[in-house]
């Protein structure tokens, strides 16, 4: 496996500064994880020298790897804080959820589609990562047996808002999520401020992958 040598951490360290300076990234616990994270090792070693460029990269299965700056925002967004328990619709590569478990956030991840279920499933062996729990299922069902949750992220972009998911956020949590046609979605935060109220802020236009129901073998 390929090793994270000074050069690689010298390049995360230049994209934690684009993030502060040009993305406006402001929440250290975002920039400190971002720092920590190696994801040259979450993507094909034929990118490997363009790991730490904000690109999105393909990965198996026909999905992507988000661009860095997207998982940034995301994951500033949500404002999580360490010890939170966290729902993460699409593990995809496992990028997004080791930067969430450098946040020493508690994840919860769920991925249909098999093979990226197996990838990432290897790789936080390999990187001695442990999300509270790993599954192969359905993103639109969450994880109800152990909700409720503080945060959710939704890495991918759903068409309608996946209404199972929000009742299974906290009172007083939070729901980041694309929402939004295939082409391209808008990004939305939802807080939970009684069982039944919420209150939903817009954050400008993304392009993510489409949610998909079911699981893919």
């Amino acid at each position: 496996m390929t090793q994270d040598s000074f050069v690689h951490k010298g390049k995360r360290k230049i994209l934690v500064d684009y993030l502060r300076q040009r993305i406006g990234i402001s929440d250290e616990n975002v920039l400190s994880a971002m720092n920590e994270v190696p994801r040259h090792l979450f993507i094909e070693s034929i990118f490997e020298d363009f790991a730490y460029e904000d690109r999105a990269f393909p990965i198996l299965a026909h999905q992507t790897i988000s661009h860095p700056s997207t998982v940034a925002e995301q994951s500033e967004l949500l404002k999580v804080m360490p010890g939170d328990k966290v729902l993460e619709i699409g593990t995809g590569c496992g990028y997004q959820t080791a930067v969430l478990l450098a946040m020493k956030a508690l994840v919860y991840t769920v991925e249909r589609q098999k093979d990226l279920f197996d990838f990432s499933k290897k790789k936080f062996r390999e990187l001695h990562l442990y999300p509270k729990f790993q599954s192969f299922g359905d993103g639109f069902a969450g994880l109800p047996t152990f909700a409720p949750f503080d945060r959710i992220i939704v890495t991918c972009g759903a068409s309608i808002l996946p209404t199972e998911l929000l009742k299974q956020l906290k009172v007083g949590g939070k729901m980041v999520i694309p929402l939004g046609p295939t082409d391209e979605q808008v990004l939305f935060r939802f807080t939970k401020i009684s069982p039944t109220e919420f209150e939903k802020e817009e954050f400008g236009a993304y392009k993510f992958v489409p949610m998909l129901g079911k699981t893919n073998q």
